[in-house]
């Protein structure tokens, strides 16, 4: 028997009971677009995570003082002595850092005429820019004879300027910061939100200022910074930098061996790899869940399959005596199971399209409905379709004619 004939006759047989092919059908479609659907959410969020930790400069090596243990117990990031002036100076001659940015930040509460908000203040230098992505969108950035003179200078977040500056242009505007006078010269490049955290509610002044007028000197060390962050060259591996790295700061802070550091250091690129590691075992387990629909779609196709060959016995006993081979047969019926499901399969590739465009809009969330979903989908329904359409065909295929004619 030709494809053209056994698909005609399977189409033919598909058509002459309508309700129960679609009633079939329904297993598949509904399998398909849970399989889409849940394929979408993963992959949006996937983009949505790299995005987001992207911003935070793939490339960075964060370093935090802090972190030594005193009887059993962390004193964590932050509560070490703060590094100096002179470590950024020596950070900056390793030949994998393409800029350092030192930083101190601290709560404080702004003012702009009648209006004030509570934001994050961070004291930096220049190199806080680079090693930031920060850019600014209006106006410009202070430079690094503004650090050393302690220029009251200072560059905006946009939710800080929305805030305080809703409708008028913030740039020469005067703003206090704990009642300490700055003039606004820029606004930042907007970052969004990172883990829920607003990067545009900030404002950034050089580091200099924030230590003498603002958030205050360290008691024992000068000049003293509480964040670092190297930006790394390309072609550095990022693992192999953090060693050398950690060895170099031993050596500045002059901790001894077998000691533990004082100090943190925390790889972005190592929390974009576990972020894969997790997206990828939680993109498994929604497509697994997903694909036990399909199975369950799959089975009802056996049992109407099977339910059809009993019903069309005298018919395949007919055409066995009219010469179709067994082949014809295990062909005929194989095409039926797979045109239940490829056209199910399309169906649901529609309804789980809908459906992951609805999730989006109801739990406000990026979702991602890529050709590869839609072809994976469809695939996965006609191995459905083949392998579960499989018994059935095969039955009908090793009927006796004598006897299949028959029957009653």
């Amino acid at each position: 028997m030709k494809l053209g004939v056994a698909f005609k006759s399977a189409m033919e047989a598909l058509l002459a009971n309508p309700l129960r092919s679609f009633l079939t059908m329904l297993g598949i479609m509904i399998g398909v677009a849970s399989v889409m659907a849940m394929m979408a959410i993963s992959e949006g969020a996937a983009q949505q995570v790299d995005s987001q930790i992207s911003t935070l400069g793939a490339n960075n090596l964060s370093i935090r003082a802090g972190a030594s243990r005193r009887g059993g117990r962390s004193g964590g990031g932050g509560s070490g002595t703060p590094f100096s002036e002179q470590d950024v100076d020596r950070l900056l001659q390793e030949p994998y850092s393409v800029a350092v940015s030192a930083y101190n930040e601290g709560n404080v509460t702004i003012v702009a005429g009648e209006e004030n908000w509570t934001t994050t203040l961070y004291g930096a230098n220049t190199d806080f820019f680079l090693a930031e992505n920060r850019q600014a969108v209006e106006g410009g950035l202070f430079a690094d004879t503004d650090v050393s003179s302690g220029a009251p200078f200072a560059l905006i977040g946009k939710t800080i300027a929305t805030t305080l500056f809703d409708g008028t242009n913030p740039i020469g505007q005067s703003i206090r910061a704990n009642n300490v006078p700055l003039t606004v010269i820029g606004v930042l490049s907007e970052k969004g939100e990172v883990f829920g955290r607003d990067n545009d509610d900030l404002v950034v002044i050089p580091i200099t200022t924030a230590r003498n007028r603002i958030l205050g000197t360290h008691r024992t060390v000068s000049k003293h910074i509480s964040n670092i962050s190297v930006m790394v060259a390309d072609g550095y591996d990022m693992e192999e930098t953090q060693a050398e790295l950690e060895f170099t700061l031993r050596d500045i802070r002059r901790i001894r061996s077998g000691d533990e550091d004082d100090f943190q250091v925390r790889n972005i690129a190592e929390v974009i790899r576990t972020r894969s590691e997790t997206q990828t075992t939680f993109g498994i387990l929604l497509a697994f869940t997903a694909a036990v629909s399909l199975i369950v779609g799959g089975v009802g196709v056996m049992n109407i399959m099977l339910v059809s060959v009993t019903e069309r016995t005298r018919e395949i006993g007919l055409r066995m005596a009219v010469g179709a081979r067994r082949i014809d047969i295990l062909g005929q019926f194989l095409i039926e199971a797979l045109g239940l499901c490829l056209i199910g399969g399309f169906i649901g590739s529609g309804l789980g399209y809908g459906g992951a465009q609805l999730a989006a809009k109801m739990g406000d969330f990026p979702v991602n409905v890529s050709p590869s979903i839609a072809v994976i989908a469809l695939g996965a329904s006609a191995l459905v379709g083949l392998f579960f359409g499989f018994f059935p065909a095969r039955r009908a295929a090793q009927l006796n004619p004598i006897e299949a004619l028959r029957h009653d």
